[in-house]
């Protein structure tokens, strides 16, 4: 039963799926074995995964593509073959082997067929089990979107009728799930629109063109009295094998939200008004940008004018007093009224409030409150007779009042003003205002804590990562640390390097999860400890036990770790790792070896056994020791990281310290994500 159909690799193999779909990467080996089992029929997929043309495979044991275990008794494809007779139908995952000496990974299908002659032929289908995994994952993820998405997902044929929908929909046109299926949209949706919603989405299957967040004014079946305002997608659905074109929608009910489609247009301005500015405020951790970011949210949409003022509390866990005068500092202003007003919200940073001011009288209540610019506001709140003269020249006829309000405590106020050319502040004003003043108070107080946070980890960070490493006869040093992008700046990488008896190096890296003084708290606790006991001249495997030990006893859910002990006498070095990237060793002749076998789970799992490998390192041979800040980003996996620091550590030697700052350049992203540690070691064997 051999194959007749060309093997190269544009053939397609007897199962494929169309672009698109989830299947699309996953390729299909078929293949044949025979009562004795031999390979008897060799697809092109099989090719593909395996590597042998047809040639080569057909008429050879299956123990060519399933080798018998390393103990001795029948090859594995023996033991599948045998299983697809027995059972009719097998399926499970076993080690293949590639025509290049490499394993795979893959899922197995098997069941006998009757082949020429009348006798019998088990056909198989293989897959690599990555892909198989990826595609599963992916439609567990499918499955759990429409069991609990609170969203309305729906899945059309190119007729509009209901092919699939979730609970959240079928709620949402008060029908059960099982009155939907084979009905046409139109069966179930009321419109007004003289069929304009129809024909959006016959458009979307006959162009193939998406539609995102349109807004639509329906009834449906299942409640003909109720109006409902719903914002809507559609998107084309690719064709799979034996399918026809449909179409898949997320539609989301906004008629409690917004009404979008029977607002009055200033209540649609106030809303988009509060989009951009959620969008706008708080980009950065910065107080100073973050207020400016409101001011710029507000003028001119909302405002003529606008401040923001820090209130300069003696104690922030005082209470309020009415009685006491209140003190701000004005850190962002903005007008697009002309002079005086510039100068009037520009020429002022400390600012004071007497007792009776309009700002007490906001304070008192916590909410936003508008006042009218008239003598009795300025002669209660500006002391300042000049300051006095520039508000009354201003052109500013009402100012609203907003509270800054973050856990309980007033951070500080943001005062909005408006000239008598547009109308004054309404209800809806206010609520705007308090919005846009509460998102705003969180950013800033957000800020505010990650500035007083992150000066406290960064001095621990400080006071725990080596300034300087030791250094010795048998062994050259450069290391970096890169901190990752300013919100994530402290983390929980570290390093070490420590003399022991004998002229021995103890090479320690390790990475706790997360950012922040919890992080840089843990990875003291480690650093401290494994320093502490690489001094003991412990085995590798048994100092991370002991590391494994203290990170349960700490609270220390995840971190990995790596250790090297290196002796300049022998060259012997002993490597044992908890789940930490493996190193890399150039040796003199070029050759990049990683070692990759004793890769050991997280410290802080607890109750799993390490173990110690040991290698011996010529003369001149460079150690590579990093963290997966290096080798993994958004646009990349770990695999291809490790490729391009293979590529790298195999280039040209130069000077370790350039060696690292190239290494650097060109693995890590300008704006990293993540901590990254890099030690680069060449090794010296001791004369005599």
């Amino acid at each position: 039963m051999p194959s007749d159909r060309p093997s190269d690799s544009r053939a397609r193999g007897p199962l494929w799926s169309e672009p698109g779909s989830l299947l699309e990467h996953v390729a299909v080996a078929v293949f044949g074995i025979d009562d004795d089992n031999r390979i008897c029929y060799w697809g092109p997929g099989a090719r593909d995964l395996f590597g042998y043309p047809a040639a080569e495979a057909l008429s050879r044991p299956g123990a060519l593509l399933l080798p018998a275990p390393p103990g001795g008794g029948p090859d594995a494809c023996a033991r599948l073959a045998e299983r697809g007779r027995t059972l009719g139908y097998w399926r499970g995952r076993l080690h293949a082997a590639h025509r290049d000496g490499t394993a795979l990974d893959c899922g197995f299908r098997a069941f006998p067929v009757t082949g020429a002659g009348g006798h019998s032929v088990v056909m198989a289908l293989a897959s690599r089990g990555d892909e198989l995994d990826r595609v599963k994952t992916n439609l567990a993820f499918l499955d759990a979107l429409f069991e609990t998405c609170p969203i309305g997902l729906a899945m059309f044929d190119e007729e509009l009728r209901y092919l699939h929908l979730n609970q959240a929909l079928a709620d949402m046109n008060g029908l059960p799930i099982e009155e939907h299926l084979g009905r046409r949209l139109a069966e179930i949706m009321i419109t007004s629109d003289g069929g304009e919603y129809e024909r959006m989405l016959r458009a979307v299957v006959a162009e193939g063109k998406p539609v995102a967040g349109v807004r639509v004014g329906m009834r449906t079946r299942g409640h003909p009295d109720r109006d409902k305002v719903l914002s809507v997608s559609f998107f084309p659905l690719t064709q799979a094998v034996g399918t026809r074109q449909g179409v898949g929608g997320l539609l989301v009910d906004v008629t409690d939200r917004e009404q979008a489609i029977v607002e009055a247009t200033a209540t649609r301005q106030r809303l988009a008004l509060l989009n951009r500015a959620t969008a706008r405020i708080g980009t950065t951790l910065d107080v100073q940008v973050t207020a400016q970011e409101l001011v710029g949210a507000a003028v001119p949409d909302f405002a003529d004018a606008a401040v923001v003022e820090l209130v300069e509390w003696k104690d922030e866990h005082t209470g309020f007093d009415p009685a006491q005068p209140v003190d701000t500092h004005r850190i962002a202003h903005g007008t697009v009224l002309p002079p005086p007003a510039t100068e009037l919200v520009s020429g002022l940073e400390a600012v004071h409030y007497p007792p009776g001011s309009a700002i007490h009288r906001m304070l008192r209540t916590g909410r936003p409150l508008c006042v009218p610019v008239n003598q009795e506001f300025i002669a209660r709140t500006v002391l300042n007779a000049a300051r006095a003269r520039l508000l009354a020249g201003s052109g500013l006829a009402c100012l609203l009042l907003a509270p800054l309000i973050a856990r309980g405590t007033v951070q500080g106020i943001a005062v909005f003003g408006r000239s008598a050319a547009r109308p004054g502040f309404t209800e809806q004003d206010l609520s705007l205002a308090g919005e846009l003043a509460s998102r705003a108070a969180l950013c800033l107080d957000n800020a505010r804590l990650y500035n007083r946070e992150r000066n406290i980890a960064l001095t621990l960070q400080r006071a725990l990562l080596p300034t300087s490493l030791a250094t010795g006869p048998h062994m050259d040093l450069a290391h970096r640390y890169l901190p990752g992008s300013r919100v994530t700046e402290v983390g929980g990488d570290w390093y070490d390097v420590i003399r022991l008896p004998g002229g021995r190096v103890a090479l320690v890296v390790g990475d706790v999860m997360g950012h922040g003084v919890s992080a840089a708290a843990a990875m003291g606790r480690l650093r401290i400890a494994a320093k502490a006991l690489a001094r003991h001249d412990q085995e590798p495997d048994e100092l991370l036990t002991e590391l494994d030990q203290c990170a349960e006893e700490a609270g220390i859910e995840l971190a990995t770790c790596l250790c090297i002990r290196y002796d300049p006498a022998t060259g012997s070095t002993r490597i044992a790792s908890a789940g930490h990237p493996p190193p890399l060793v150039r040796h003199p002749d070029g050759r990049i070896q990683l070692i990759d076998d004793v890769l050991g789970v997280p410290l802080g799992v607890g109750g799993l056994p390490f173990r110690t490998t040991e290698l011996e390192l010529p003369d001149a041979a460079l150690l590579v020791l990093y963290t997966d800040g290096l080798i993994e980003a958004r646009d990349h996996d770990i695999d291809e990281g490790l490729e391009a620091l293979r590529t790298e550590v195999a280039r040209p030697p130069g000077s370790l310290e350039a060696t690292a700052d190239r290494i650097l350049g060109r693995l890590v992203p300008s704006s990293p994500t993540d901590d990254t540690v890099l030690l680069l070691a060449r090794v010296h064997r001791a004369e005599g």
